[in-house]
């Protein structure tokens, strides 16, 4: 009974925060024209259609998949780990993707390319750049993840290969042009609006593969809960297990970052969160409960982001820990005592 109030009450809401995050912006457009317009009605004016069309809807896709994707993949690190401070970022997939834009970003002005910072053209630039340098992070990991038998020493190497990359984009912005450096940071705060219809024919197809093998990892989650030796009993090939995992949320982690800059505490927060609301352990209901609290937590970011008042639109980093930090501590007090 509390699973399905939980669930529903979780629905509901995201269903709400997805019409509001259309609606909602510099110029307000009534929720009956937004279901009008998304319902293919041509009676709404048609520049509130060209909005809804190409920058609110593609946005809110893009926050929805984007905090599905990141709330499971710090779910399967926790579990995975066996750390409650374990999230998608540990394993260095992120800072990879920090290091493939900083390059292209601090080197493309010495070269005299300016691709890479303007147009269709240059975003399409940055965006592959990420991917490359979160594909290199994720690779790298996984190689480690078949030679250490212990989580924590794969943990450990996951960080030193952050701590790596951070480095290297410490150099770069000592030695990068201005406007490179302010380029990096803009990028680095995070954004669910550089996602164009263009880039959803990769992104979305991406993170639904990701989403739906976090699914087939239900089992495998469950029985890592009992520890690995308890898991080797029932015939759970460790390594092979680990191995899938790493690659399912590096694939998802690397995708958001490439795409939207690398959005902090959501894959940290939500299984927390979600938790603390259910009270169980189990996977079969904590990974579609987070995949849907993670798009419900990404939404209401984004729409508080967006909301009229503000000089623009402000970065996604900016607001995901204000919101979402109390809310976590509350319910770990409350947990606590009660």
């Amino acid at each position: 009974m509390r699973f399905t109030l939980s669930i529903s009450i979780i629905i509901i809401s995201g269903i709400v925060l997805f019409i509001l995050n259309i609606a909602v912006g510099t110029v307000f457009i009534p929720i009956r024209n937004v279901i009008e317009i998304l319902s293919g009605d041509g009676l709404s004016p048609e520049s509130w259609t060209i909005i809804v069309k190409n920058s609110r809807l593609p946005q809110a896709l893009t926050a929805l998949l984007a905090g599905s994707g990141l709330a499971v993949g710090g779910l399967q690190m926790q579990t995975l780990f066996r750390n409650p401070l374990a999230d998608p970022t540990l394993i260095g997939v992120s800072s990879g993707a920090g290091l493939g834009v900083a390059l292209v970003l601090m080197t493309s002005s010495f070269a005299g390319i300016v691709l890479s910072t303007t147009g269709f053209l240059g975003s399409l630039t940055i965006t592959f750049a990420a991917f490359c340098g979160a594909s290199i992070s994720l690779f790298v990991i996984l190689f480690l993840a078949g030679r250490l038998k212990n989580n924590v020493m794969l943990l450990i190497a996951g960080i030193m290969i952050g701590y790596v990359a951070s480095s290297l984009i410490s150099i770069l912005n000592f030695y990068g042009m201005k406007d490179d450096v302010h380029s990096f940071v803009i990028w680095g705060l995070g954004s669910f609006s550089a996602v164009s219809w263009e880039k959803m024919l990769f992104f979305c197809p991406a993170l639904l593969i990701g989403l739906f093998f976090s699914f087939l990892l239900i089992k495998p989650l469950n029985v890592l809960l009992l520890g690995e030796n308890y898991a080797q009993n029932l015939g759970i090939n460790i390594k092979r297990t680990r191995f899938i995992i790493l690659l399912v949320t590096g694939l998802l982690t690397s995708v958001v970052t490439s795409f939207c800059g690398p959005i902090s505490f959501l894959g940290l927060a939500v299984p927390h969160l979600t938790k603390g609301v259910l009270r169980t352990s189990n996977h079969l209901k904590l990974v579609p409960s987070v995949m849907l609290s993670g798009a419900s937590l990404a939404l209401l970011c984004n729409l508080i982001s967006r909301l009229p008042g503000f000089d623009g639109t402000l970065p996604i980093n900016a607001v995901t820990g204000i919101i979402g930090a109390p809310i976590v501590i509350w319910l770990l007090a409350k947990r606590k005592i009660g």
